[in-house]
């Protein structure tokens, strides 16, 4: 198993998604919390490239979410396995509509909230958290609506607490992705500090593209 995650591991960091899917597809009846988050990684990435189709986009999708869901069934303490459980129940909500998204919000919130408890050096996790606030503070009118008819006290959030996750998630690792330079700049623009905005947008501009996410922002 050790040889397979560091193959694995090695494959990851030279962005070798197709071959990292086709190595890791093969563990999955594996018992190994460690492999099966790595292939609910790998399942998404695979989900995400231009060239997939969107009936293998879908399954693969779906697909993401079971591995994490046994990762986790093999090992509750495995930080990572909680951080992809709610980014792949996140990613299916997008194919299940907005009633389902909006009623695993508070589910996907917990998962990395347990992530960080587990791991508070993720910066990752911090920064998907204040995406997660990002998105309530900004939600319409209309999503508020059925957010009070799936829950006694429907989750909320403001731009400043987005703020502080995504400050925190810089301090955790300085530099560590382009879309948290982005959430920042986005954030103080949302709280009409231009300034700020302008300083945080021009290194998210800045920054060396080197994934088809950093080529987006």
């Amino acid at each position: 198993v050790e040889d397979v995650i560091e193959q694995a591991d090695y494959l990851y960091g030279s962005g070798e998604t197709e071959k990292l899917y086709r190595l890791l597809v093969q563990h999955k009846n594996s018992d190994d919390a460690e492999l099966l988050w790595r292939l609910a990684r790998s399942s998404r990435d695979l989900a995400q490239l231009g060239s997939t189709s969107a009936e293998e986009k879908r399954q693969l999708t779906y697909d993401s979410l079971e591995y994490a869901k046994k990762a986790l069934e093999k090992n509750e303490a495995n930080f990572a396995a909680h951080k992809w459980y709610g980014i792949c129940l996140s990613d299916v909500g997008d194919y299940e509509g907005i009633k389902t998204k909006i009623g695993n919000a508070i589910i996907i919130k917990e998962h990395f909230q347990r992530a960080v408890e587990l791991n508070p050096k993720d910066a990752t996790t911090i920064h998907l958290i204040g995406v997660w606030c990002y998105s309530f503070a900004e939600m319409p009118w209309y999503q508020r609506k059925i957010a009070a008819t799936l829950f006694a006290t429907p989750p909320t959030s403001t731009f400043q607490e987005a703020l502080r996750y995504f400050h925190m998630a810089e301090e955790a690792d300085p530099n560590f992705y382009s879309k948290n330079l982005l959430f920042l700049g986005k954030t103080y623009l949302k709280l009409n500090n231009k300034k700020m905005a302008l300083l945080w947008l021009s290194k998210a501009k800045e920054y060396p593209a080197q994934t088809e996410e950093d080529k987006q922002v």
